[in-house]
């Protein structure tokens, strides 16, 4: 980067915040090295900051905790990293409102920490929650097994302040649950991956903490004994906060000794999670499921990277939406599909929503690429034969130069490119990253 760029982005944020180097080895995706990381403490920096890079012509990666650097095509050229770290305050807490407006860089963790002091929490577990932020969490649409009840990120944002490729300042929702007035903005900014805005403060519904909670895993001989046990859970009187499928590579990585596991986490008054602890034992002992012991706190946590822990790196991860009864065949066919050429895998589902995670061993050598692409480009092929789509959301540059990222989304794809051209027309942020191309 020419000194004089530099020294104008240090004139907004001080030459303390401009990182440049070996300073920017975090910030290295699939070998690719920006050429400079900026870290704004305001709104008015961030504005600043995308003033100089519009005028310059250098694009522009928004960047939460890097929890999901990985997903995407990654730009052609290399740009500028703006990163949220120093704005991660908590700016309002209204306990009575059920609601909090925080800067986009508070983690995910520290908001929880914060929300805790009044026995309130964002019911939001998507994984790394040390390092992934609240804005990038929106960003990524992130989410982890408790989603099953209480739902994704769209169902809790409720406003946001977003800075666009040209400086301007952008507000959507309110600062209160019931705000229905306009457009509902903060949805368009949720899964869009840093390519239309940069969303600066958010705010979030909240929900009391619950007296208890308790995740509790069952242990099944075969995929379809969990299977038929998830469609009889599904059926009854049950509510669990998170149904979540295990292969036996992913049992393994929680500590489970199982072939295929079963993980159910209630929450509520005690008495309400016993009755429901030994309802769920009876139902699945029909199938020959047996109940464990239930997880600690700090494998729950794990919970939502399971298949990924799974896998020694590197691997290559796919996500697979499919009709929720469909999530079990999805796991045995797409086994199936990478023992067939020799390389190992790991699987989990968010089984009650159709959600479901592949993750594939990485073999050594060259000629392993062909290998990797032709099971992954499998995988998407069983997702669409199972009424769905699949994303490629980790792999080697090499594997995704083979295998197209996104799926085929059809005639959203020319739609979602006229918002691109119409909110950023100098292609500025992160060009390239996402679905059509944006």
């Amino acid at each position: 980067m020419p000194p004089a760029l530099v020294e104008r982005l240090a004139s907004v944020v001080g030459h303390d915040h401009v990182a440049a180097g070996v300073a920017l080895s975090p910030f290295v995706v699939e070998g690719r090295t920006p050429e400079a990381a900026v870290f704004p403490g305001s709104v008015e920096e961030v504005r600043a900051v995308l003033a100089v890079a519009l005028d310059a012509g250098l694009p522009v990666v928004p960047w939460g905790g890097g929890t999901a650097a990985a997903v995407g095509t990654p730009a052609g050229t290399s740009g500028l990293v703006l990163s949220l770290a120093r704005m991660n305050r908590v700016l309002e807490h209204e306990p009575g409102d059920l609601t909090a407006t925080v800067e986009a860089g508070v983690t995910v963790a520290v908001l929880q920490d914060r929300l805790a002091t009044r026995r309130q929490w964002l019911s939001l577990d998507p994984a790394d929650s040390d390092r992934a932020t609240v804005g990038g969490v929106v960003a990524a649409n992130a989410s982890g097994p408790r989603r099953h009840l209480y739902g994704t990120v769209r169902d809790l944002l409720i406003g946001v302040t977003v800075i666009m490729a040209d400086g301007e300042l952008v507000r959507g929702g309110g600062k209160v649950v019931k705000n229905v007035a306009g457009y509902d903005l903060p949805k368009l900014f949720v899964g869009s991956y840093g390519t239309l805005g940069v969303i600066v403060e958010l705010t979030v519904k909240l929900r009391p903490r619950p007296d208890e909670e308790r995740f509790v895993p069952v242990a099944f001989p075969s995929v379809k004994d969990a299977s038929s046990a998830v469609r009889v859970v599904m059926a009854s009187d049950l509510v669990p906060v998170a149904l979540d499928l295990l292969d036996g590579e992913s049992a393994r990585a929680l500590a489970l000794d199982a072939p295929v596991a079963l993980v159910v986490g209630f929450d509520g008054l005690g008495e309400q999670i016993d009755w429901q602890t030994a309802e769920l034992g009876r139902l699945a002992s029909a199938y020959r499921g047996r109940l464990r012991d239930p997880l600690p706190h700090g494998r729950v946590a794990m919970l939502a990277d399971a298949a990924r822990r799974a896998v020694t790196a590197p691997a290559s991860g796919m996500r697979l939406a499919v009709v929720p009864t469909q999530g079990p065949d999805t796991i045995e066919q797409g086994t199936a599909s990478a023992r067939a050429r020799g390389l190992g895998c790991a699987w989990s589902a968010h089984a009650g929503v159709g959600v479901v995670t592949g993750v594939l061993a990485a073999p050594t050598g060259r000629e392993s690429v062909a290998a990797v692409a032709a099971v992954l480009g499998d995988w998407r092929g069983i997702a669409r034969a199972n009424g769905g789509w699949a994303t490629l959301e980790s792999a080697p540059l090499a594997v995704k130069s083979v295998l197209p990222v996104w799926d085929d989304i059809g005639a959203a794809g020319r739609i979602m490119q006229r918002i691109k051209a119409q909110l950023d027309p100098k292609n500025l942020l992160n060009p390239g990253r996402f679905v059509a191309g944006i």
